[in-house]
């Protein structure tokens, strides 16, 4: 990751072409540390991750609402952009179905702590060959992000706008404890992993609800690793939802810190505190608190959170009656990566909502897989 390079001027001064992160957007610009000034650089990407200079062009690795992650090539007049082209994208086809693309809506809602407010993308469902009716409020599919102190950021994802340009509502959050919104939301997470996300993501869909933007009645949650967490603890200890996904997600925090690999192991310390904590907020000890539909998918080769955590989860969700399904994947680690299973994830998601809460037939042509406790 590289945030800066050294530039010349037209007179051969030497300036600083930087990027920095601001309330969840990335900005671009030119810092005179002689003058002491800095100049905005006016470019379409509103999320960057690295940047280069050569033969006096900048080079840009970033990403926006309507562009995928891509590089372009920044043409400089002094301290203006006088041309902006992309020179590598890592899926230019998907701009012709722009038409379909949902525009995410960054949102500031209140928290539980008076005066604390946390952000999110919400996104509405788009499909410019339907119209839903004014009576009917559409499903929400809220996802909490993994890290669990990483960020979800407002850039064209095709996963999402899978659900989207299907009817659905979708919001990404950016609970308290994700960077990018200072240090002091940051440590918002420390020592309360499993309080503050979880008290977020349902404060995020109760000021959707209040807003008319989604249905009370088909409220879902989703996530993967840290955010499958999140999603388990979520379902576990409030009733805002009516039905989850976790993906690779940690029913367990005493196995996970037991059995996740050595560059984190003493991640959750700072994050959970005692052992107490540990015990209180892992969902697995809590299993008669579930009181909803829930679809669990791991890949077997998983090292941060092994297989065992979803087969318990699974395994006491079956015997206590709930609608549950796991699926495991030969081959896949911590992250799906073959595009097959990808996608074999994200309609299965879909149909499981739609058949266990959603009251709604999915328009494509997906088999669905057998739910215990259901079929």
């Amino acid at each position: 990751m590289n945030s800066y390079e050294f530039i010349k001027n037209e007179a051969g001064k030497t300036l600083i072409a930087c990027t920095y992160r601001q309330n969840g957007k990335s900005y671009l610009g030119i810092l005179d540390d002689v003058q002491g000034s800095f100049s905005l650089l006016d470019i379409p990407f509103t999320d960057i991750d690295n940047i280069a200079s050569w033969n006096d062009y900048l080079y840009v690795e970033g990403a926006s609402a309507v562009h995928p992650s891509s590089v372009a090539k920044v043409t400089l007049d002094g301290r203006k952009v006088v041309d902006f082209k992309i020179c590598w994208s890592s899926s230019s086809d998907c701009l012709k179905y722009e038409s379909y693309f949902s525009q995410p809506e960054l949102i500031e809602f209140p928290t539980v702590v008076p005066g604390q407010n946390a952000y999110a993308y919400y996104y509405p469902p788009t499909n410019p060959l339907y119209q839903a009716s004014q009576e009917e409020k559409p499903p929400l599919l809220l996802k909490s992000h993994g890290g669990p102190t990483a960020e979800t950021r407002g850039i064209l994802n095709l996963s999402i706008q899978f659900w989207t340009s299907r009817g659905w509502a979708f919001v990404d959050v950016n609970y308290g404890g994700s960077t990018g919104y200072g240090r002091e939301f940051r440590e918002r997470l420390l020592d309360r992993w499993g309080i503050v996300d979880v008290d977020d993501c349902c404060s995020c869909a109760k000021f959707l609800l209040e807003n008319g933007k989604a249905d009370k009645e088909r409220l879902c949650i989703t996530g993967g690793s840290a955010g499958g967490y999140t999603t388990l603890a979520a379902l576990a200890f409030r009733d805002t939802f009516k039905a989850g996904a976790s993906l690779y997600g940690v029913a367990d925090l005493n196995l996970l810190k037991a059995e996740t690999h050595k560059f984190e192991s003493h991640y959750l310390d700072k994050l959970v505190g005692d052992d107490k904590a540990f015990f209180d907020r892992s969902p697995i000890n809590f299993v008669d608190k579930f009181s909803c539909p829930i679809i669990l998918f791991q890949g077997l080769e998983d090292k941060v959170v092994p297989p065992d955590q979803a087969r318990k989860i699974y395994k006491a969700l079956k015997e206590k009656g709930l609608p549950v399904a796991l699926v495991e994947y030969e081959g896949e680690q911590h992250g799906f990566r073959k595009a097959e299973n990808i996608k074999f994830t994200i309609e299965q998601q879909m149909v499981f909502f739609a058949r266990l809460i959603g009251r709604f037939n999915v328009a494509d042509p997906i088999t669905p897989i057998k739910v215990d406790n259901f079929d």
